[in-house]
């Protein structure tokens, strides 16, 4: 299975500054999308700290074996990626007055064949779309979503919350953090969405799957996702990825290639 990517932030209509963050390798099939906080420029200091640090780092140990590991070793080096750009966004917000409290959440997936591991941290989600059903993978790591559990507030009652964006779980608020990865099995065909939350708090969940079950490239679905995360308001920054899964073109045999078929 071959994974095809194109991620796309936009700042929206409100926000003066992006603070999402974006970051794809596809050479390594991984792909990571942060969404920052902070005062000043802090939240998109946090962010591209954040993504920068694990396509980097992550790109290096997939490239010295890690395409070869078990998806137990794959997990282990998400949480020690992880791990560690924790401390450097929490060390750099502890040691600059400009940079205090500031984090970000995060989404990330690493796609080894038909095997497909997400990573996340706060209320940036990862959705499946499969054979025109669209499936949200993540749970959020929010108030709101602790709140749901405990049956205090239905998900109807949720979409119209003023504290949709109080999130339990960050990089770079304290000295650790858990990083809460699942594996799937990839089907040709499926369509990855990680995304920040300004798309998903514009958008329900049945709007962004017709979008994405319209015929068209990766980068038109991700341009009329924002387009329409944007009519709706653009509250926030909104940031995409799309992953999709492709099979992998047959190896031609030594006629075929010396006949030039």
């Amino acid at each position: 299975m071959n994974f095809e990517y194109f991620s796309l932030t936009d700042p929206g209509l409100v926000r003066d500054n992006n603070e999402d963050s974006v970051a794809l390798d596809p050479d390594h099939q991984v792909a990571v999308l942060a969404d920052g906080m902070g005062g000043y420029n802090a939240g998109e200091v946090a962010s591209a700290m954040a993504t920068t640090f694990v396509k980097t780092e992550l790109g290096r140990w997939i490239s010295e074996g890690g395409s070869e590991a078990s998806a137990r070793e794959v997990r282990r080096a998400m949480e020690i990626c992880i791990d560690n750009a924790n401390r450097s966004i929490f060390n750099a917000a502890n040691s600059n007055p400009l940079y205090a409290g500031m984090g970000t959440t995060l989404v990330m997936g690493v796609f080894q064949g038909a095997r497909t591991l997400i990573g996340h941290v706060g209320d940036s989600r990862c959705y499946r779309l499969r054979q025109g059903s669209l499936v949200q993978l993540t749970r959020d790591h929010s108030l709101l979503q602790e709140q749901i559990d405990a049956g205090l507030i239905s998900p109807e009652q949720a979409q119209y919350a003023t504290h949709k964006n109080l999130v339990t779980r960050a990089l770079g608020v304290e000295d650790t953090v858990l990083l809460e990865v699942s594996e799937y099995r990839a089907e040709e065909g499926d369509i990855y969405l990680l995304c920040s939350d300004g798309l998903t708090d514009m958008m329900t969940d049945e709007r962004i799957a017709a979008i994405l079950v319209t015929a068209g490239t990766l980068e038109e679905k991700s341009r009329a996702l924002v387009d329409a995360a944007n009519d709706s308001g653009g509250r926030d920054n909104i940031s995409v990825i799309l992953a999709q899964a492709r099979p992998k073109p047959a190896r031609r045999g030594l006629l075929s290639r010396m006949l030039g078929q």
